[in-house]
């Protein structure tokens, strides 16, 4: 199963770096991994999506919990949460190309962000299998140049924030 695993991690140097290692040492691939700012500089939220059974990727939250520098962890896949990606992709154009794809760009709500005739730069936000459907359809416009994906990013459902959430669940193992 697939999980997507939102950690807020203190900023300091080598601390994804055990992190990581830790998905690595037990021989998980790390599917996704996102990294950024939270309103504390002190702490980095990172989203990563890896794929395991529930008990396999319990255990492994259960051993990331127990790091130094793991403020808190929460399995967004436990529960309802929001999930989304961005893409940014260059598509080189043949003749009548750039009409399709910016049909396209309509139908899935993608933004343009260059529309030359030859070559035309795209942007989309959505879950993991709308971008996937996106770049499906735009190798069928023409030949990619460039793909860009940031990694999934998760935030859970209802008031429940990554901050509170040992507060309101235990984590399992």
């Amino acid at each position: 199963m697939r999980h997507a695993i939102s950690v807020l991690l203190e900023n300091e140097v080598g601390a994804l770096t055990r992190m990581t290692s830790m998905f690595s040492s037990r021989g998980y691939n790390i599917d996704s991994l996102n990294v950024a700012p939270t309103d504390d500089p002190g702490v980095s939220r990172v989203t990563l999506v890896v794929s395991g059974s529930d008990a396999a990727i319990a255990q492994l939250n259960t051993q990331l919990a127990k790091l130094v520098d793991v403020v808190n962890i929460h399995d967004m896949t436990l529960g309802e949460h929001f999930e989304r990606e961005l893409a940014i992709v260059k598509v080189k154009l043949a003749t009548g190309g750039l009409a399709r794809v910016l049909t396209l760009a309509k139908a899935h709500k993608a933004d343009i962000l260059d529309d030359a005739q030859q070559s035309c730069t795209l942007q989309l936000t959505g879950t993991v299998p709308e971008i996937d459907a996106f770049v499906a359809e735009v190798r069928e416009i023409g030949e990619i140049s460039a793909l860009a994906r940031s990694g999934s990013v998760a935030v859970s459902k209802g008031e429940v924030t990554l901050s509170t959430y040992d507060r309101h669940h235990q984590l399992s193992g």
